[in-house]
């Protein structure tokens, strides 16, 4: 497999979901960095000021489970649970 691929956008509904995701993003990006089998991570704002373009990347399927599960238990996940993820996922299948 040649990895996995996501790109989306992360959409917030309010105020206090944009503040939680200022809060929680630098350390959210620096340890999914961090991560065996990382190989790109960037969420950038866009000029709306309610969303984030995403683009992920990982070497492979188990890598991005494991960035997922890890992902689903950490402060980051616990702050934007409610905010909208519109994702598009490629190279898990295989």
């Amino acid at each position: 497999m040649s990895g996995v691929r996501l790109s989306g956008q992360l959409l917030c509904a309010t105020r206090e979901q944009v503040d939680a995701v200022v809060r929680h993003l630098p350390e959210h990006v620096t340890l999914t960095r961090a991560e065996p089998g990382c190989r790109r991570f960037d969420v950038v704002p866009l000029d709306d000021g309610l969303t984030w373009q995403v683009e992920e990347a990982f070497d492979s399927a188990a890598a991005f489970q494991a960035h997922q599960a890890r992902v689903a238990a950490s402060a980051w996940g616990a702050a934007t649970a409610g905010v909208e993820r519109r994702y598009s996922v490629e190279g898990l299948a295989g």
